[in-house]
C-alpha cells in the first residue's frame, strides 16, 4: 500500500505513526511562521555533505561563512557548572559559521568589560536520500568560572563583527544569578516531555512566573526524533532543534536549564550511543561518572538541596537501545554520589526520564525499579521526578514497592520513616496521555481516590507484566509543571506544588526531615 502524499517524504512517512505524521505537518507550519532569525540567514549559507554524522569543535572547512555582522546569535541557554556558586555555562546557536565567538560579562549591563572566549561545536547531520537534506548546525559554548556567589551578572554573546556591547545590540543583554554562599530558601521547577508548540511555550511562561533558581528538564526535550527508539531508522528532523532553542530562549537565557536524557533524545546519527547531539547542544556539569559517554548524568548542590541527574536509557527494559550502556558504572556512581550528598545537604532530589512508578501509557519501568529504587531507599532520597508519561501523577510515600504512608493532597511525609514520593511531571507540552480505563483523574478540587489501579510494569524480556497498585494518589491529564520551594533553617522542608498551565494549583505536599 502506497503512502499518500500528505507533504511528508514517503520514506519518512512509512516509518511514522499517524500521530507522528500529524506532528510533523504541524511543525512545518510552525517552522514557517516562527523560524525567522535562523532561516533568514541560514537559507543561503548552511552547507553540508552526505556521510556519517559528526560533531566538530571548529566549523567545517567546507562551511560557507557570512559576514559576522549578518549572523545573529539565538537560542541562548544557561547551565550550572559543577559548582553553581562560582560556575555558569552559557550556550547559544548561530545559523552560520563565525570567527572567534565570545561572551562579554559584567556586574552592570552597561559595563561588560570581561571577555571570555567560546568554542563552536559544529553538528553535521547527513543527508538521507528522499527524506532530508544534509544540515549543518553551530552551537557555541562558554565556560564562566571564578564567579562570586550570590551575585547577578549581565552578559552578551557575540563574535567577530557582532559585538553585544555595541549600542545596536544592547537589547539582547541577558542576566543570571549565581547560587548563594549560604543556604537560603529558593524555588526550582521541573517537567519533562516538552517539544515545540503553544502548550510548551505556555508552560515556559508559567515557569518564569515562579522565578526559579533553576529548572530541571526530565528528558524528551525537543522531539526532533519523534520515534524515540534510539535507532538510525527513527524519523528525524534536526532543524526542529532550531525551533526549540528559539522557543526556550526567553526563559533559559536567565534560568539555568538543567536537562537529562530521554528516549527521544537518543539520536543515532551522531554517535553509536546517540548522545553526540546532546554533547553538541548542551554544556552540563562534568562531574558525572563519564560526561562524554553520558552527558545527562551529573550532580550539583544548590543551597540545602543536592540534585542528581540520571540517564535512564541505561537501565530501561521498555526501550533497550542503550540498556547496559555503562556496564553498571552509572549505578555505582549513583550509589557513591547519593552517599556523599546525604552527609552534606538537607534534601536529595533525583530526576530522570523513565518512570519508576506510574500507571499511565508507558507505566513503570522494571529496569529502573531493579537498579535504582533500592539505592533511593538506602540513601533516603527525598523526591524523585520523572517524565516519559505525558501526564501529572504523584504517588503516596512508597516503601518496598507498597504504600509506606498515604500522602493525600496537602499532607507531609518524612522519607526516613515513610518512604519516597515519586512524581511523574510529563505534562511539559507534548501531546497528552491518559490513565487506565475506568480510572478517574484525582487532583486538588476534584479528588477521586481509587483504592487500587490495574496497570503494568516492563520486564527485562520486554513483556508488560500486569500489577494492581495502591500508590497512585494524584492524577491529572493536562499540561503542567512542578514548582518546589526549598526552605532552609532549623526546620527545613520541601514545599512541592504542581501547577496546571493555567497557573491553577492541582497538587501540593511537603517533605520534611524533622526530629
Amino acid at each position: 500500500m502506497e503512502t499518500p502524499d500528505v507533504g511528508i517524504p514517503p520514506q519518512l512517512a512509512r516509518r511514522m505513526s499517524m500521530a507522528e505524521q500529524y506532528e510533523y505537518l504541524h511543525t512545518k507550519v510552525v517552522r514557517r511562521r516562527t523560524l525567522v532569525t535562523a532561516g533568514a540567514v541560514a537559507g543561503g549559507l548552511l552547507t553540508g555533505c552526505s556521510g556519517s554524522g559528526s560533531t566538530r569543535t571548529t566549523p567545517s572547512p567546507t562551511a560557507s561563512r557570512a559576514p559576522g555582522a549578518a549572523v545573529a546569535p539565538f537560542g541562548r541557554h544557561l547551565a550550572f557548572g559543577a559548582d553553581p556558586k562560582t560556575q555558569m555555562r552559557i550556550s547559544w546557536q548561530v545559523p552560520a559559521a563565525v570567527r572567534r565567538p565570545y561572551v562579554r560579562i559584567g556586574v552592570r549591563p552597561d559595563d561588560l568589560g570581561r571577555r571570555i572566549e567560546a568554542e563552536v561545536r559544529d553538528l553535521h547531520t547527513p543527508q538521507v536520500q528522499g527524506v532530508r537534506a544534509a544540515v549543518e548546525q553551530y552551537y557555541v559554548h562558554a565556560a564562566l568560572d571564578a564567579l562570586l556567589p550570590g551575585t547577578t551578572y549581565y552578559y552578551g554573546v557575540g563574535h567577530d563583527g557582532f559585538d553585544p556591547a555595541s549600542p545596536e545590540h544592547r537589547s539582547i543583554i541577558g542576566s543570571f544569578r549565581t547560587a548563594p554562599a549560604k543556604a537560603r530558601s529558593f524555588v526550582f521547577t521541573a517537567f519533562g516531555d516538552q517539544g515545540v508548540g503553544e502548550a510548551a511555550a505556555l508552560n515556559d511562561k508559567l515557569l518564569l512566573r515562579q522565578k526559579p533558581a533553576f529548572h530541571l528538564h526530565a528528558g524528551d526535550i525537543c522531539y526532533a526524533n519523534p520515534t524515540g527508539r534510539g535507532k538510525d531508522s527513527d524519523a528525524y528532523d534536526p532543524t526542529h532543534w532550531d525551533l526549540f532553542m528559539q522557543q526556550t530562549e526567553p526563559v533559559a537565557k536567565s534560568v539555568p536549564w538543567m536537562v537529562t536524557t530521554g528516549n527521544h533524545d537518543m539520536e543515532a546519527w551522531y554517535s553509536p550511543d546517540g548522545y553526540g547531539g546532546q554533547l553538541a547542544r548542551f554544556s552540563l556539569p562534568d562531574n558525572g561518572f563519564d560526561p562524554r559517554r553520558a552527558p545527562g548524568v551529573y550532580a550539583f548542590t544548590y543551597g540545602n538541596v543536592g540534585v542528581v541527574a540520571l540517564d535512564a536509557n541505561d537501565v530501561s527494559y521498555e526501550i533497550p537501545a542503550n540498556l547496559g550502556h555503562t556496564d553498571g558504572r552509572q549505578t555505582e556512581w549513583l550509589d557513591r554520589k547519593l552517599g556523599e550528598l546525604r552527609k552534606t545537604v538537607d534534601f536529595v532530589v533525583v530526576f530522570f526520564h523513565h518512570c519508576a512508578y506510574s500507571t499511565s501509557t508507558h507505566a513503570s519501568d522494571g529496569g529502573v525499579r531493579a537498579e535504582w529504587v533500592p539505592l533511593f531507599t538506602k540513601h533516603q532520597v527525598d523526591l524523585v521526578i520523572n517524565g516519559h508519561n505525558h501526564v501529572y501523577e504523584r504517588t503516596d510515600a512508597v516503601r518496598d514497592g507498597r504504600v509506606g504512608k498515604p500522602v493525600p493532597i496537602g499532607a507531609s511525609t518524612d522519607p526516613r520513616r515513610d518512604g519516597i514520593v515519586y512524581v511523574t511531571a510529563g505534562g511539559g507540552g507534548k501531546d497528552l496521555y491518559g490513565f487506565p480505563a475506568g480510572v478517574k483523574e484525582s487532583y486538588e478540587g476534584r479528588v477521586a481516590d481509587e483504592d487500587s489501579v490495574t496497570t503494568f510494569q516492563w520486564t527485562r524480556s520486554r513483556l508488560a507484566k500486569a500489577e494492581t497498585v495502591e500508590w497512585s494518589r494524584v492524577r491529572y491529564r493536562g499540561f503542567s509543571l512542578l514548582s518546589v520551594e526549598a526552605e532552609a533553617g532549623t526546620a527545613p522542608r520541601l514545599k512541592v506544588s504542581a501547577l496546571a498551565s493555567s497557573g491553577e494549583r492541582i497538587d501540593y505536599f511537603e517533605v520534611r526531615r524533622g526530629g
